[in-house]
């Protein structure tokens, strides 16, 4: 039987009453799948689902075959063994026992056919770009990007009929994203990804766009998805016109036509006094303009209503994914000022800056890399919040650090408290204006920050910062993009061009770092900080 994915009147809601789905019905067959849609419209909570981490408040989901999923933070036990991260330490163990001579039953029941596991898993390793790691090694010194691959490894050697992926390329380099690419491109079931990757994105045979709790569906890749949503929403702008159009024409022809039921009221009225005909003739005439008069008048009100129902119709139609405003003068750093300054700087672990480093004025320099090249180590260290080994780290300016974990918000806080901890002196008004800003309106203000969805929470931590007094006039951001949909990449973007300090971005997202309008470009390799530029990086040997 071939695999299948099927969810039917699906309905989930968090625990304090807010609902994601109402009633959804979608399937997936074989092929790969996107799923995208704006942040909180429910994408990884449609994969915890069918994963079955999370239980559905009404209907079902029905999977034909086994399920393997990615999440979006792939967490490692550090005291496993690679072996034992992949799911194939006790058939490991069972063959080396067959192997030397053991026969008992039990061996061969935990080993069943996979006579080929070690190297399966060697083979697999060597796929992604671990192959150095051995099977027999301890996982506790496995970076954030190998953990995704490491995990991935697992995935795949699983064979699971279906595949989910929750943003697989955070935290992956250059290079591992390439053999990221590659295994979802020879994936032969199903496989149902969510990213903000473009390139991932364009491996995909279909789009699914999760909005209000439905999915609409696209054939082709996401350049295709693209394409036919730009010509929807140019239909959908020239329907509200025409909307607009018909609504004020339904509008005058209503006030025309109580302008001439007036004038015959009027008209009437004079006749009445007049009696220039009989009583009851007049009477006679007089209902029947009422009559008339009440059914032209119900017949344009209601022409009215239909145009102003065809408008909202029209307007819903067209998205309106808001942008972040920002205004924050005192951000600003005038040219040539000093911003940070290294001094042989070395690390706990990573790379050494010999000499020093200059940052002046509002340069815009990213910091990239492979991974466990040091990058993060990098900024916790010029952010003070590691001791380096040697040398020193020091900023000339306020400065203020998003790391990739978000870890600067509290959990338990809402939105408007965790900013207010960042400014203590600002007032609750000023605090909730300045966050209608970063899209945080009336009621979003008073979420508590742990039940955001992934972008959400990026924005509240990004408005926590950028409001904090003194204002900030450096930024150290580390892997802004993860978690991200389109449109808050988007978002991010434009906060960032008005933002007039200095900045300092680690990413691996060369689109992104394009976009910012990047000065300056570090290369972290080898233990040491170089000048690079993006040309250099579009094709990793």
């Amino acid at each position: 039987m071939s695999s299948s994915l099927t969810c039917t009147s699906l309905s989930f809601a968090w625990p304090d009453g807010t609902p994601v789905f109402d009633g959804l019905d979608v399937s997936f067959g074989p092929g790969r799948t996107g799923l995208v849609g704006v942040n909180g419209s429910g994408k990884t909570t449609l994969l915890k689902l069918v994963a079955g981490e999370l239980d559905p408040t009404d209907g079902a989901v029905r999977v034909a075959g086994e399920v393997g999923y990615l999440p979006q933070n792939v967490t490692l036990d550090t005291a496993l063994r690679v072996d034992e991260a992949l799911g194939i330490a006790a058939k490991r163990a069972a063959l080396h026992a067959i192997e030397a001579g053991d026969a008992a039953e039990e061996h061969f029941d935990t080993l069943g056919d996979d006579w080929d596991v070690e190297e399966r898993a060697l083979a697999t390793l060597g796929e992604l770009g671990l192959g150095h790691l051995g099977l027999d090694r301890g996982v506790g010194e496995v970076s954030g990007g190998e953990s995704v691959l490491l995990r991935l490894a697992a995935l795949l050697l699983g064979r699971p009929d279906v595949l989910l992926l929750d943003e697989p390329t955070n935290n992956l380099d250059l290079y591992a994203r390439r053999r990221l690419y590659a295994a979802v491109a020879s994936w032969p079931g199903i496989l149902l990804v969510v990213s903000h990757d473009r390139e991932l994105l364009d491996l995909v045979d279909q789009i699914a766009d999760l909005r209000a709790g439905e999915i609409t569906w696209y054939g082709g890749n996401f350049s295709a998805y693209e394409d036919a949503l730009a010509v929807e929403q140019d239909a959908a702008e020239r329907m509200v016109r025409v909307a607009e159009a018909d609504l004020r024409k339904q509008k005058r022809e209503l006030a025309d036509a109580q302008m001439k039921l007036a004038r015959r009221k009027r008209y009437g009225q004079k006749m009445w006094d007049s009696k220039r005909e009989p009583k009851i003739v007049m009477g006679a005439r007089k209902r029947a303009a009422q009559e008339s008069a009440g059914k032209h008048r119900i017949m344009h009100e209601e022409r009215l209503a239909e145009a102003r129902e065809r408008l909202d119709e029209a307007v819903d139609a067209v998205r309106d994914d808001d942008e972040i405003r920002v205004d924050l003068p005192y951000t600003a750093v005038p040219p040539g000022r000093d911003v940070l300054t290294l001094r042989d700087l070395e690390p706990a672990h990573g790379a050494r800056v010999k000499g020093g480093f200059e940052l002046r004025g509002p340069e815009r320099v990213a910091l990239v890399g492979r991974n466990g090249a040091g990058k993060t180590t990098l900024l916790r260290t010029i952010a003070g919040e590691l001791e380096p080994v040697a040398g020193e780290a020091r900023a000339h300016v306020p400065l203020r650090f998003l790391p990739q974990r978000l870890d600067v918000l509290d959990g338990g806080l809402t939105v408007a408290e965790n900013v207010a901890r960042f400014a203590p002196g600002a007032t609750n008004n000023r605090i909730r204006a300045r966050l209608a800003r970063f899209l945080f309106r009336g009621a979003r203000a008073d979420q508590q920050a742990a039940t955001l969805s992934g972008g959400e929470r990026f924005r509240a931590a990004l408005a926590a910062l950028m409001l904090a007094e003194p204002a900030p006039q450096l930024l150290l951001l580390d892997e802004p993009t993860n978690n991200l949909d389109m449109a808050s990449v988007h978002q991010l973007t434009t906060a960032l061009e008005s933002y007039e300090g200095a900045l300092v971005v680690a990413s691996h997202d060369l689109p992104f770092l394009q976009s910012l309008g990047i000065t300056r470009w570090l290369l972290l390799e080898g233990g040491e900080l170089t000048e690079t530029t993006p040309e250099a990086l579009t094709d990793p040997a």
